[in-house]
């Protein structure tokens, strides 16, 4: 796990109220100090990828119930029609008039559902349409791109993406916004799109751009459809992970955030927003961002392969793939093919493709790409048969379960699977009993991001828990969203896309006879996840007990198993020392990078030393898995 600094210690540990309370202290900052560092001399999607980094890490995910209250903070009118001692009512940009008193105005209690005419109350506007993320966490409660709007505009905008509205129009809002055929230029698009008025068209625009950067990576998953036709679903991504939309509706974005600058509201909202979400829209704090970005210059030629696949570690599950680069300056990434299917892709020179199945035959190839999505030649192949069996777990596992008391509820998933694993199609997702309708359901999934190394540890835990022996701000998903709050009756497993993992409890049962007010550590002798849960892999405590989460534990006899092994020097500038009791015994030592990117792997290292050169490692921090467990490096 790794370990950052937010503004306020004790947070998470205050209800909705007090972040609410804590922003007024913050909006008179901008960006901290070095929040955007890394980003010096970088350019187009290189930029864009730095970003993403950024605006991901750490991030708090809030429930979609909190958002009522959170906009009586992120938006209120105190820029046009009333000024900061009157505080009662909200903006909404799909009915506010700049030049004169509004025809109607919402407090935060008047949010509503659909209504059949505008100034019947409000509703939470998603400008990235829920339905391009089938309403998933953590995409479906990001403030960055929810707004208060009037519930009827809201309705009759639909799905319908943001443009440029041509001579046929279908509505004419109050404020003078519109909805009617698209007449964007260049954009094949020709259905419904909704026009705001010019003075949040900017507003708008960075919304969408934040959006296509804080999901970089999970882009392609996403609907999306640029056909000519009307269409509920049709949002202007175009599928690409770094360009994110079609050219056309980029040329539109761009003109929008020259032509309707940043305002003093939306530095306020970023503020504001960054005091309980701790992460920032790139595009408020520098807006020049957006033309360094989306302006690239291409040559329209598609780029040299890259050299000399290999394979250069396999096991009954997983092959990673090594290859040297293609040298055009140009290329963006890397497509990963087995028999000419798409697999996989990578900004690497390396990747290890999961999921694999024992005993069959894969032909894989390599091609590059670049910032025309113009695919090089293939690579050479290679043929890679996995082994029946292997000493790795063949997926993730979940190893501790802590359901305690009030708001103390957090999981820990481990990597024992001998790889890096990239977390994008991974879900966490739980069941409710709904006592109104006498069933069990389950509300959309948790998405998990990033990339787990191999012997390393991920974290969930509810925003507002208050354990003895972790501190909140640790968690890798600090969230109050559905699946942090279940309780020790509700039934929950971990997914890879829609197939189950591994699973806590019995699905369609009231669980809390085995899963109320206790925390559970998986045995040390379960190798393998599984959907079928049993009691007899787990050790039980005592409710809120905590000791070593996050560290990669287990249980064994009613002990915890941690090994004794010192690390020294760190920061480390040649040679690492490792000293302890079985050092001898240890089998493997990988280093990764903190991209998830193993750089290097020692077999028995230390049968003939006591240390391991690390000499050619770049400077910065890095994570070395020593036999399953994990310990963070920095390198000099």
């Amino acid at each position: 796990m790794i370990t950052f600094v937010f503004p306020q210690e004790n947070f998470y540990m205050k209800k909705l109220i007090l972040p609410f309370l804590f922003v007024s202290v913050l909006c008179a900052a901008q960006a901290p100090e070095g929040y955007y560092a890394g980003t010096e001399g970088l350019t187009g999607y290189a930029l864009k990828s730095k970003l993403h980094e950024i605006v991901s890490r750490k991030v708090v995910t809030l429930n979609y119930s909190d958002l009522q209250e959170g906009f009586g903070s992120t938006d209120l009118d105190i820029y046009y029609d009333h000024d900061a001692s009157n505080t009662e009512y909200l903006l909404d940009m799909y009915s506010e008039k700049p030049s004169g008193p509004d025809q109607y105005e919402y407090t935060t209690s008047q949010m509503t559902s659909g209504q059949s005419a505008e100034g019947l109350g409000w509703n939470r506007e998603h400008i990235m349409p829920q339905s391009t993320f089938y309403s998933n966490y953590p995409m479906y409660s990001d403030m960055y791109y929810i707004i208060p709007a009037d519930a009827f505009i809201n309705g009759k905008r639909s799905n319908n993406p943001y443009g440029i509205v041509g001579t046929s129009v279908n509505n004419t809002f109050s404020n003078g916004s519109k909805l009617g055929k698209s007449a964007i230029p260049n954009y094949a698009y020709t259905g419904k799109v909704y026009e705001p008025i010019d003075e949040f068209k900017g507003d708008i625009a960075r919304s969408l751009l934040y959006f296509a950067v804080r999901f970089e990576g999970k882009l392609g998953t996403f609907k999306y459809n640029t056909t000519t036709s009307a269409s509920s679903d049709a949002n202007p991504l175009d599928g690409t992970e770094e360009r994110a939309f079609d050219p056309a509706y980029i040329a539109m974005l761009k003109s929008w955030n020259e032509n309707d600058p940043v305002s003093q509201r939306e530095k306020d909202r970023n503020n504001s927003v960054y005091g309980f979400q701790h992460n920032r829209n790139p595009f408020v704090d520098h807006p020049e961002w957006v033309n360094m970005i989306w302006d690239t210059t291409t040559d329209g030629v598609a780029p040299s392969a890259p050299k000399n696949l290999t394979a250069t570690e396999s096991g009954a599950y997983f092959a990673t793939l090594s290859w040297e680069p293609s040298a055009d300056p140009e290329v963006l990434g890397y497509r990963i093919y087995n028999n000419g299917t798409l697999l996989a892709t990578s900004k690497n020179t390396t990747l290890s493709l999961d999921h694999l199945t024992p005993g069959l035959h894969y032909q894989f190839t390599v091609k590059a790409y670049d910032q025309d999505y113009l695919e090089s030649e293939a690579t050479n192949s290679v043929n890679v048969d996995p082994m029946m069996s292997d000493m790795y777990a063949k997926d993730l596992m979940i190893t501790k379960y802590l359901e305690g008391s009030g708001d103390n509820k957090a999981i820990e998933i481990t990597n024992k699977t001998g790889h890096a694993v990239d977390l994008s199609n991974y879900r966490i997702s739980v069941q409710f009993y709904s006592s109104a309708n006498g069933n069990y359901y389950f509300p959309a999934p948790f998405e998990l991001e990033g990339t787990l190394a191999d012997g390393a540890t991920y974290v969930l835990v509810n925003r507002y828990a208050d354990f003895s022996c972790f501190q909140t701000r640790d968690g890798d998903v600090v969230t109050s969203a559905p699946q942090l709050l279940f309780s020790g009756g509700s039934y929950l497993e971990l997914r890879y896309k829609s197939q189950t993992v591994d699973a806590i409890g019995v699905k369609d049962s009231d669980n809390y006879d085995t899963l109320g007010n206790v925390s559970l550590y998986r045995n040390a002798d379960v190798k393998q996840p599984s959907s079928t849960f049993s009691l007899s892999e787990w050790m039980a405590h005592e409710s809120d007990f905590c000791e070593n989460l996050g560290e990669n534990t287990l249980a064994v006899s009613g002990q915890q198993v941690k090994a004794d092994l010192v690390l020294y020097p760190n920061p480390v500038h040649d040679r690492l020392f490792i000293s302890g009791k079985d050092v001898f015994g240890i089998s493997a030592v990988h280093i990764y990078d903190m991209t998830g990117r193993k750089v290097n792997t020692y077999r028995e290292p230390f049968r003939n030393s006591s240390s391991i050169d690390l000499s050619g490692l770049k400077s910065g921090l890095y994570l070395i898995s020593i036999d399953g467990k994990t310990y963070k490096i920095i390198y000099k």
